[in-house]
């Protein structure tokens, strides 16, 4: 009896220490996203991102693993703008989990928490690959990172109320080193203000925003579609009359078209992470811009 008793307060024991480090499952749609819900929730949440920087955030298979991981979520944060809109409704079908549905406290879309660009007056097929609710890619803005991460840290007090303190102290240490480093990043970008860079995608306009970059053309003849033959000769004589700096692309896009317009041009072609994970050493958001900017004040005079 004395061993069942001690075997009974054991099992209890264990059960409310594994309640006790129970953590926030989070799913990411982009490691841009995982990273920021590690950094504000810390050792009380699993973050873990559908996709990697080698993969296009708008395009991506909606496998099993996935459906099973959405199934688990507490909580699901992706960018929205409809960056994931031919994938991300099917793994939630597919899941059904109510919890991360639109309209619940689960779901978490980054661009709603800010004031997006691009937004069209209208929208219609001949416009390519638009975004009806503006250009998606908000997370290449540090000034909208840091609203970001507020509303992000609320949503995580709100779903975990009883570690109220330790989100909250972990967002005021965010935010601290977070506006030193966008101090130091204004200061070290300011040889870039004015510099004229081609993209492949739209992927750059809120990075291009902020450092008051011009773009000088995309590699792309209309959002979503590739590049062709015309489309790069009639870039190239643009690109006689007026320079540019650089032709930036990132990991998940083909190079080619960057690569044969730097050869007619002589503008050199230029990798930039674009997201978490997205070049060596790139590890968190912090990284990210530093990196970016690293690559960028080498290509431009």
């Amino acid at each position: 009896m004395k061993r069942t008793r001690c075997l009974v307060l054991l099992v209890m024991g264990l059960g409310l220490s594994q309640a006790s480090s129970a953590r926030l499952n989070v799913f990411a749609c982009e490691p841009e996203w995982a990273s920021l819900a590690k950094a504000l929730g810390g050792e009380l949440i699993a973050a873990t991102s559908a996709t990697t920087a080698r993969q296009d955030p708008h395009r991506i298979e909606a496998r099993p693993s996935l459906i099973a991981k959405v199934r688990r979520a507490d909580l699901l944060v992706c960018n929205g703008a409809e960056l994931e809109i031919g994938w991300l409704p099917m793994l939630q079908r597919q899941a059904g989990n109510r919890k991360v549905l639109p309209g619940q406290a689960g779901y978490f879309e980054a661009a709603e928490q800010v004031e997006r660009l691009g937004i069209p007056e209208k929208v219609d097929r001949s416009m390519g690959d638009v975004h009806a609710s503006g250009n998606p890619h908000v997370h290449l803005d540090p000034r909208r990172v840091l609203k970001i991460a507020s509303a992000l840290s609320e949503r995580l007090m709100s779903l975990d109320p009883s570690n109220t303190g330790h989100y909250r102290s972990r967002l005021d240490d965010f935010t601290h080193h977070w506006q030193q480093a966008l101090e130091r990043w204004q200061r070290i970008a300011e040889p870039l203000k004015g510099a004229r860079v081609v993209v492949y995608h739209q992927d750059w306009d809120y990075l291009f925003d902020w450092l008051q970059i011009v773009k000088a053309g995309s590699l792309e003849p209309k959002p979503g579609l590739p590049a062709t033959a015309g489309h790069l000769a009639k870039l190239r004589q643009s690109l006689m009359e007026e320079p540019a700096s650089a032709i930036v692309y990132t990991r998940y896009q083909n190079p080619k078209a960057a690569q044969r317009l730097s050869q007619l041009t002589g503008i050199a072609a230029l990798e930039l992470p674009y997201t978490v994970g997205g070049g060596e050493g790139v590890t968190d958001l912090f990284s990210l811009f530093d990196e970016t900017l690293k690559r960028l004040l080498q290509v431009v005079p």
